[in-house]
């Protein structure tokens, strides 16, 4: 865990002080940098523009446009910056609507310490993450149709490795395709299964069961 948090560098986004203090001396204390910290969503626009953080790490209810808010305008401006989101919101709709919306992990901030080092550590390394126990409640909900019985053999194999959180060029590379057939295949994924975008993609496969958070 220490060699995953090593010289990774952050930005807290929170309105309560106690709160970024707690996930700083945290992520510090494993040789994580934090560049900046941010009380409202606009703060954290701002200091995305003077700083080039790994990660960020943000709440949801926060004075001013918010964090869904903050977070839409920041994936559409830094589409390639992982976001993770640390919110007292501990159902799973608001999680959903997090990660549509652009966010590579969701917590829920009554999890223990070592969960949110856990999920700073996945988020770096390219994965997604979900906080346990809205895994475990998406799970239990009604599940669609199960991919594996929608999607053709080369559809299904692309699905899971898009799922797990390769990009469309890694899975071209991978199964030695060009990158225009995996988007094709990817089409066909999205309007088979319903969706519209890589969070949700990976979703309906944590429903399906096929990813293990």
């Amino acid at each position: 865990m220490s060699t995953a948090l090593a010289d990774l560098s952050l930005i807290l986004a929170d309105d309560h002080a106690i709160v970024r203090m707690g996930f700083r001396l945290l992520l510090e204390g494993l040789g994580a940098r934090i560049l900046a910290e941010a009380e409202s969503g606009e703060e954290a626009l701002q200091a995305l523009t003077q700083h080039q953080p790994d990660i960020l790490v943000m709440d949801l209810s926060m004075p001013g446009c918010g964090g869904l808010a903050a977070l839409e305008r920041i994936h559409s401006k830094w589409p390639g910056l992982r976001v993770l989101i640390a919110s007292a919101h501990a159902d799973a709709i608001t999680a959903q609507r997090a990660l549509k919306a652009g966010a590579a992990g969701y917590l829920c901030k009554r999890s223990p310490p070592d969960e949110l080092l856990r999920a700073v550590a996945l988020v770096a390394r390219g994965q997604r993450y979900l906080d346990p126990d809205i895994a475990a409640e998406l799970q239990r909900a009604d599940r669609p149709e199960h991919p594996a019985e929608v999607l053709t053999d080369k559809e299904y194999n692309v699905f899971l490795h898009l799922a797990r959180g390769r990009s469309v060029a890694e899975v071209a590379e991978a199964f030695h395709l060009s990158p225009n057939t995996v988007g094709t295949h990817l089409y066909h994924i999205k309007q088979k299964l319903g969706v519209q975008n890589m969070a949700e993609l990976a979703m309906t496969a944590i429903r399906a069961g096929l990813i293990e958070i």
